[in-house]
């Protein structure tokens, strides 16, 4: 493998240029700014929010930032609360190209959209400058979401994607898992693999709080699609999801945009804290999905029975599918069909062992399904976080 290396000594498996509205009245004049490179190196991502929040500020920083960036473009309105002169020195700091365009102060939508395009074409030639260097294992971070589960997910797909965590582990890499709400009536399970005691307690604290969150707010992660699938309870689904996290003894506990820098196995909390509000949203796979990019993942590896189509904007994501019969159904959209074994056309280590050489091979510049299809889903709403605890990271 060969990466993007980045000033602060990250290196990346991707090289694009980020197209960043910081209001929702902006993201028309993004848009079109990103549309006008399609089938290039742009995506475009951001946040809609006029009132400011710490989190999507936090998560905005680290996207900018992110190993798989070479550049960004950040499209503001003028009048909106996010600190856009901020994320701008920071992306310089970081030693990326960074413009800012103000469409209020550009003079409205055409002068705005005519700036920002000529700003991203020149971007996208300076960074194919960027220096690329030998990138082992040990470099990357990989996170891993399932979604459109079915009765084959718990069976399958997901402790395939264990499998292949363990291997990735095993080579000084950095996997995460997420989904603590999936994780109720396992806390007691997860917390004995916690490599200090201190750990154990806050991972079981995790999953309490969000057994709470989503009790006074009357949603949860079991979805109908789930129950057409075969799934009875968020008990049943809770253990399929566990097994996406293998056997690897569990490092530590990380929120959204927290960058673990130590190999290891690592559980990302991404339940808000403090008391629950509504305007806040329901898990979702791709905000999901964003939380584990802005916490480093070079690429994410989603599993799924009944057959999600999503991808990702900034990294690419490897789809899993669990169930035969949906492969064959929707294999354009699938990179590894985790169903054949039940058919016993492969073992779990066989497709662990398959899922582990696909992260290779899309590190390597290989194209994900979803990433060769345009895919480029984006979600970033309001949250409210606590900064993690010292008992929270590894020793």
């Amino acid at each position: 493998m060969q990466g993007y290396l980045r000033s602060d000594g990250r290196k990346g498996i991707r090289n694009v240029i980020v197209v960043a509205y910081l209001v929702e009245c902006a993201h028309h004049v993004a848009r079109e700014i990103s549309s006008s490179f399609k089938g290039q190196n742009v995506h475009l991502i951001g946040f809609p929010g006029c009132f400011p929040n710490a989190y999507a500020d936090r998560i905005m920083n680290a996207l900018c930032i992110h190993p798989n960036v070479g550049g960004a473009l950040l499209v503001s309105l003028g009048c909106e609360s996010f600190n856009r002169n901020r994320l701008l020195e920071n992306i310089h700091a970081s030693g990326r190209p960074g413009h800012l365009v103000g469409i209020q102060k550009q003079g409205g939508t055409r002068k705005a959209v005519s700036d920002g395009k000529e700003w991203v074409a020149n971007a996208l030639k300076e960074i194919e400058k960027v220096e690329k260097v030998d990138m082992q294992i040990s470099d990357l971070i990989v996170g891993t979401v399932c979604g459109g589960s079915d009765a084959t997910s718990g069976i399958t797909a997901n402790p395939a994607v264990g499998r292949a965590f363990d291997r990735l582990v095993a080579n000084n890499g950095i996997a995460i898992f997420e989904e603590t709400g999936e994780m109720i009536g396992l806390e007691g399970i997860m917390s004995k693999r916690a490599v200090t005691p201190e750990l154990s307690e806050e991972l079981r604290k995790s999953v309490e709080k969000a057994a709470k969150y989503y009790t006074i707010m009357g949603h949860g992660s079991f979805a109908p699609g789930n129950a057409d699938g075969g799934l009875t309870t968020i008990e049943e689904k809770s253990m399929g999801a566990y097994c996406k996290s293998g056997n690897s003894p569990i490092s530590g506990l990380i929120k959204p945009g927290d960058v673990p820098h130590k190999a290891g196995l690592y559980l990302m909390d991404v339940v808000p804290d403090g008391e629950p509000r509504f305007g806040f949203p329901n898990i979702s796979d791709n905000a999901e999905i964003v939380e584990m990019i802005a916490s480093g993942s070079h690429l994410i590896l989603f599993t799924t029975g009944r057959g999600s189509v999503v991808g990702s904007a900034i990294s690419p994501v490897i789809k899993i599918c669990a169930n035969p019969e949906t492969y064959e159904r929707m294999d354009e959209d699938m990179d590894i069909n985790a169903g054949k074994i039940l058919l016993n056309k492969a073992t779990l280590d066989e497709t662990g062992n398959e899922i582990f050489e696909k992260i290779i091979e899309i590190a390597s510049g290989g194209l994900s399904c979803s990433e060769e299809l345009g895919h480029q889903e984006f979600i970033l709403t309001y949250k409210t976080f606590e900064p993690i605890g010292p008992s929270c990271l590894p020793q």
